[in-house]
Order: structure tokens, then C-alpha cells, then sequence
């Protein structure tokens, strides 16, 4: 660089023009965090302008008609364009996990499990296939905290020969409910109060208490494991168990994990809350500057594995999401590694306009038997019509290698729209025609979920996954801290639900929470929230 460059200060009061030499300007790029230096960078890849201003239609903008005043402005089709589009520049948020991040990377085959599943894409070592990943907290709108308690998302499109394969998974290995007709419900009772717009604990443990299936997913929300350490430090459960099949035809059931090769690491409330209060955005930030700064995120995908015959020997439900398997009765098998190495060009293009289905599967993986999953497959479909249009798989971050269809039309992107084959099926005029694939299972498995509700996987949590005194007092600290505000009947009934799972656990939060009401006689206004290292074959 030559001369000078002048740098832009934004202020509270104003903007200052600060002069810096060329050292100076090599020290911010050099020491300055990777986002906060990304117009810089974009500046020393484009030496000149990168063309000449156009509307949206590709007309030349002259240089008067960037300035308005004085003019006729509804006679300036650059302001027109500009104004207009910013009014449409919106679409409908996420219900649920709004506010996220994203990356590209790949998948790379490391063991041989075609014994189990014949999908292409995770047969053939060495093997790599693209994919986008999408991270995100679940109640927080676009413009809320990372650092809220409770479970992520992070959700998985794998670009394969055979189709897109999405693997939806949370950071809790259990989901808080089986039923999908409690899905509504869970949602509205952690969102927000439709009176006061606020977020309402009342809501919260009141959905708890009348379902009280959710006591074990509950426990892991207010663990340690309630705020991990950014995305790259945590675990990602797809949590169903998929009825998947060999290229022999042989059934099996799994449940496909991603357990992180950067190790768990876990904030505590206080931690969280210091964190939260200088960086809102601290998750989304630290995945950027990680991959900007090449420590290139990853995780080895595995599957806990059960054969047919084994299920009918189980003492417990293998497809109840609210469980965990119990050690022992099963196996567990690498598959590969995936790896985040890109960030995206556009945030708006690669991540918010993203679509994630767990309908989304190849050859090789049914897909999950329980009633949810079942049902995810339509609401996620649903929701993705109404968020991004019809053809949202068009949308070129949700493209996969290969379509071939009959739906035609509706709103872009249409692409191809097929162009001119037929539109109907069957026909015979050989437009595309279904596969038949030998291998697939030729009866059909069907489960029956019972309605009884089973306490005693949230006590082995709180007796067994605890590996410490430490890690359950947090526990009973957060629990307490999130009963301070609810009524003293409600704050019985969860107590009562607490001792029901645990005589010792209700007990320290009946203490805690009375030693806390003692010190706050007024509830106090409750914060979302030292960095705590998990073993990683602890969960």
C-alpha cells in the first residue's frame, strides 16, 4: 500500500475521520479479530471499485442520481428501486430457532459400515461429500442472545448422489416430549407471553408440571449442559431412531450422533451472563473467527447401532425420544468426520434463506418410526412453504445435485421449471420414472408408544450423567433462579415433580429455593444465565 488510508471511526455522536499509516493499518488487519476486519479484507481482494451501480434491472445509475434532494425524486429509478425493495427486503423468521449461524464444509468417510446401511454417502472410505450446517439457539428471535439456557440446533444438508440428507439434530441427546401434539404448546410456553411480550416462567413450569415427560430433557436444559461454550463445543443428537437397512436388505436401528472433536465445554450461568451482557452474538462470532482463522471446526459423526432381534429383548423403549438407550445393549460405530471450512459469501443468501427437513433422506435410512418424527416430516415442509415458498429446494443453498419433477411453477426461484417434458405422472411420453430399489425392506415396522410417563431416566441423569456434587448444585442453583419469579403454588408443584424424580434432588431445590426467597423477598428480574470441561464419552 501506498500514501494513506483513511479509516472510518463510527461514534455514539457522530463518525471522526481518523488518519492511520500504513503500519497501522497492518496491525488492525493483522490483530484485529477476523468479523470485526471483513471490509477491510474485501478491500485488499478488490483493488477497484467491482463495477458500475446498477438498479435492480440492470440500468446504469449516473452519478446525479445518487442525491435526491432538489430533484425529482419519484422520476429516479434508482431511488425508487432502492426505497421499494427495502420495504420487501424482510421475510417471515423462523417460529423457532430464529437467530443461528452457518458454515460449509464436507463430510469425509473414515470406517466401513456397509454392514449396516448401504447409503452411498456414507459408504466408500476417503470418501467426501459437501455439506452446509446450520447452528442456533431455539426461542430467540433474529436479533436475541446466544447466550440464552437451552437446547441448539444444528442442523446438517449433505449434498449426495442420491438426494439431499438433512440430519436435524439438537445439543441434548433426548427431546422434552414424544407426543407431537404437545409440540405447539412446548413452543408457546418458552416463547413469549402474547399479554405482556415478555418471556413468562410462569408458562414454562406450569407446560412442565402438566407434562411431566419433559422432566428429563428438562434436567439437561438446566445442567451444565444448558449453555455449552459456542457451538464448535458441543454435542448434536439427532435423537430419533432410524430404521435404516444394509444393501442385503437387513434391518437395523440407529440413532446418529455428532460428538465434537474440539471437546465440551459447558458456561455457567454467571459466566454466560458476563458474557452476554459486552457480546449478544458471542456463538455466531466465535464460529466465524474460528473458521476465518483456519482452526477448522469438526465432528465425528457415529451411530449407536440395535439389531431387530435385539429390540424384543430390551426392558426399555428403544424409540422413545425422551430416553436414552441404556449402556450395553448396544453398539456404537464411526462413520466419518465432518468438517466446517467456509464461511458464507452472503449470510442472508447461504444461511437465513437454508431449509432443513428431516423427511429429507436416501437409500439406505427410512427414517425415524415414532410418531414425532412423522410428524416433523410434514411440519417442517410446512413451515419452509410459508417461510420461502414452494420451491424452496430450488432456493441455490438448498439445490440438490440432482431433481427431476413434476411440481411446476408457483413463486421463484422455478430455475428450469422442467422446461418442456411432461408435467403429469404416469405418462407416455417418458418423462421421469421412480427406481426400484431391491434392497429395501419389504415389510413394514410399525411401534405403538405408550402414554405412561417414566421418571426414572431423569433421575439417572441427575444420579449418573452428573459426575460431581458440583454439577448438581448448579443444577438445583439454576432451577431455584428460574423459580423466583412463579407463584407459590406453582413453585409446589415443581417441587413436588423435582422429589418425585429425585427425594434428594426435591429436597436441595425446596432449600435452595426457600434460602433464596429469604435473600429476594422480591423476585428478582432473571438473567439467561467459568468454563466447565465435560468428558466427552461422559454423554
Amino acid at each position: 500500500m501506498k500514501g494513506h488510508t483513511v479509516l472510518l471511526c463510527h461514534l455514539l455522536l457522530g463518525v471522526q475521520y481518523v488518519m492511520c499509516s500504513d503500519h497501522e493499518l497492518y496491525e488492525y488487519l493483522n490483530m484485529t479479530e477476523p468479523a470485526n476486519r471483513q471490509l477491510y479484507e474485501f478491500k485488499l481482494h478488490h483493488k477497484k471499485p467491482i463495477g458500475i451501480l446498477t438498479t435492480g434491472a440492470g440500468q446504469l445509475v449516473e452519478i446525479r442520481e445518487t442525491v435526491t434532494l432538489n430533484s425529482d425524486a419519484f422520476s429516479n429509478q434508482y431511488f425508487i428501486n432502492l426505497l421499494t425493495h427495502n420495504n420487501a427486503e424482510r421475510i417471515p423468521e423462523r417460529n423457532v430457532h430464529a437467530k443461528g449461524g452457518g458454515a460449509y464444509g464436507y463430510f469425509e468417510v473414515t470406517h466401513d459400515v456397509s454392514e449396516y446401511i448401504k447409503s452411498d454417502v456414507f459408504n466408500g472410505i476417503g470418501k467426501k461429500t459437501p455439506i452446509v450446517s446450520r447452528f442456533s439457539p431455539v426461542t430467540p428471535n433474529l436479533g436475541g442472545s446466544d447466550l440464552v439456557r437451552e437446547h441448539r440446533g444444528m442442523a446438517v444438508k449433505f449434498f449426495t448422489k442420491e438426494g439431499n440428507l438433512d440430519l436435524v439434530c439438537i445439543s441434548f441427546p433426548v427431546f422434552f416430549h414424544k407426543d407431537p401434539i404437545d409440540f405447539p404448546s412446548f413452543v408457546h410456553s418458552r416463547k413469549r407471553n402474547p399479554k405482556t411480550n415478555l418471556m413468562d416462567f410462569s408458562m414454562h413450569w406450569d407446560f412442565v408440571t402438566k407434562r411431566p415427560v419433559t422432566m428429563h430433557a428438562q434436567l439437561w436444559l438446566l445442567s451444565d449442559f444448558g449453555i455449552p461454550n459456542g457451538y464448535r463445543k458441543m454435542n448434536a443428537f439427532a435423537v430419533h431412531t432410524f430404521e435404516v437397512y444394509n444393501k442385503f436388505g437387513k434391518r437395523y436401528f440407529v440413532r446418529f450422533n455428532f460428538r465434537t472433536n474440539q471437546g465440551i465445554e459447558n458456561l455457567s450461568t454467571e459466566q454466560a451472563e458476563e458474557i452476554q451482557a459486552r457480546d449478544p452474538d458471542y456463538f455466531n462470532r466465535d464460529l466465524y473467527n474460528a473458521i476465518e482463522k483456519k482452526h477448522f471446526p469438526s465432528w465425528t459423526l457415529e451411530m449407536d447401532v440395535l439389531l431387530l432381534e435385539d429390540v424384543t429383548k430390551l426392558d426399555y423403549d428403544p424409540f422413545d425420544i425422551t430416553r436414552l438407550w441404556k449402556k450395553g445393549t448396544y453398539k456404537t460405530v464411526p462413520i466419518g468426520c465432518l468438517t466446517l471450512v467456509q464461511n458464507p459469501d452472503n449470510f442472508f443468501k447461504d444461511v437465513e434463506l437454508s431449509a432443513y427437513d428431516p423427511g429429507h433422506l436416501v437409500p439406505g435410512i427410512i427414517g425415524g418410526v415414532d410418531d414425532l418424527f412423522r410428524a416433523r416430516r410434514f411440519a417442517y415442509r410446512d413451515t419452509q412453504v410459508y417461510r420461502l415458498g414452494v420451491n424452496h429446494n430450488r432456493i441455490e443453498v438448498n439445490n440438490p445435485l440432482y431433481r427431476k419433477v413434476y411440481n411446476r411453477d408457483g413463486v421463484p426461484p422455478v430455475r428450469e421449471n422442467m422446461k418442456d417434458a411432461p408435467n403429469y405422472y404416469p405418462n407416455s411420453f417418458n418423462g421421469p420414472v421412480p427406481y426400484v430399489d431391491p434392497n429395501r425392506p419389504k415389510d413394514k415396522f410399525v411401534i405403538y408408544s405408550s402414554n405412561a410417563v417414566d421418571l426414572q431416566p431423569a433421575a439417572d441423569f441427575y444420579n449418573k450423567i452428573l459426575q460431581c456434587e458440583d454439577q448438581r448444585e448448579r443444577l438445583v442453583n439454576n432451577t431455584v433462579t428460574l423459580l423466583l419469579p412463579v407463584s407459590p403454588k406453582l413453585q409446589r408443584r415443581v417441587i413436588r415433580l423435582f422429589s418425585l424424580t429425585d427425594e434428594n434432588l426435591g429436597k436441595k431445590v425446596e432449600t435452595g429455593l426457600k434460602k433464596a426467597l429469604h435473600m429476594h423477598p422480591h423476585p428478582p428480574i432473571i438473567h439467561t444465565l467459568k468454563f466447565i470441561v465435560h468428558d466427552k464419552h461422559a454423554i
